[in-house]
């Protein structure tokens, strides 16, 4: 389940293109898979004035821990208290996010730092409200017991990795580690080759492969958090259309707010109302793997940490910001002349932890 190839599948195609092809992916992702807000609980307290807006909110997988805390808002009743009726869109891998935000198929969709920066310099109108991840759970992975215990160690040794890393993470390890492209090997997303290769390493997500890998391979593996190395995007973040937060930044603040709060409750308090809405949208996933990723979640402080941990969740900075384009303008990922400060917004976060649990 990595998602860092959705870069990959995020053409920037012509604006005045999008709709089409937006429309015939909402479509489908409409006729295959029930939405998490139909399965709200009926308990839910809706907002004073009695009237809902209507939002959706498009994720970058299927359905998952990674995505907790937006369920928990919609299982809990927290999105309806904030005047919203929320439907998560759940995606997969041929569901491209900017087409349909800015096609009108969703109204949100989970985005991440690098590819809101791109957007910028494709002239693509969308922006960054917020960011429920303040560490990318992008991380490497190797074998045990074969001296590889950094990320310094794999210098030279064939690493496994999807065609999108060339564009985000890969120039950052070719220039902090000396990695050179002759180490690639070609990720299908199964654990397979590098179960078969004890000299190898590949790309995983925290959350995730690392549990497949020990129960395929029966091996703990060691893993590599790339955020705890200097890797420093804003990741499962909230993009819109630049034109809502202009003409509607009540409705952005409402949704905002109600996010943060979710993501609050699901770590906090009883997940099982979210959970059971992951599992019904996508039936694959079991309890053992939505356990494993909320424990990480925690453990590694994805959420909760940095400037989360005063400003709350879902917080951002300019300085962050700007100290990730550098790294990735160096390194010829990103135009030095890019005015990143496009790719997002403060005006919705950073308002502190006591504002989002009173």
């Amino acid at each position: 389940m990595n998602r860092i190839y959705q870069i990959n599948r995020r053409k920037f195609i012509q604006y005045s293109s999008l709709t089409v092809g937006s429309a015939i992916i909402a479509a489908c992702t409409s006729n295959s898979n029930q939405t998490a807000s139909q399965s709200a609980s009926p308990t839910a307290t809706p907002a004073a004035s009695g009237k809902l807006d209507k939002v959706s909110y498009g994720t970058n997988w299927f359905a998952q821990a990674e995505h907790g805390g937006f369920y928990q808002a919609v299982a809990t009743g927290i999105y309806k208290e904030h005047g919203l009726d929320v439907t998560i869109k759940m995606g997969g891998p041929q569901v491209n996010g900017t087409q349909l935000l800015m096609g009108g198929a969703v109204d949100f969709f989970m985005g991440y730092g690098s590819d809101a920066i791109k957007a910028v310099e494709a002239g693509i109108p969308k922006i960054t409200v917020a960011s429920m991840f303040q560490k990318d759970p992008q991380v490497l992975i190797a074998h045990p017991d074969v001296g590889v215990d950094s990320l310094e160690d794999l210098k030279g040794k064939p690493i496994i990795v999807s065609a999108a890393a060339n564009t985000t993470y890969w120039p950052f390890l070719k220039g902090k580690f000396g990695f050179t492209d002759d180490q690639k090997r070609p990720y299908n997303f199964n654990p397979g080759p590098f179960l078969a290769d004890k000299t190898s390493a590949q790309q995983g997500y925290l959350t995730s492969e690392p549990l497949k890998i020990e129960k395929q391979g029966k091996i703990k593996p060691v893993v590599m958090l790339l955020a705890d190395n200097g890797y420093t995007p804003y990741s499962t973040t909230i993009e819109t259309k630049k034109e809502l937060v202009e003409k509607n930044p009540d409705l952005v603040q409402r949704f905002v707010d109600a996010s943060i709060k979710g993501w609050y409750s699901y770590l906090e308090d009883d997940p099982s109302p979210a959970n059971e809405l992951i599992k019904k949208d996508n039936p694959e996933m079991t309890d053992e793997q939505i356990a494993y990723g909320i424990e990480n979640l925690k453990k590694y402080g994805i959420i909760i940490s940095g400037d989360a941990e005063t400003k709350g969740i879902g917080a951002m900075t300019e300085e962050r910001w700007k100290s990730f384009f550098d790294t990735l303008s160096q390194q010829g990922v990103f135009k030095k002349d890019t005015d990143y400060k496009q790719a997002f917004t403060l005006q919705f976060i950073n308002k502190g932890v006591d504002a989002y649990k009173a």
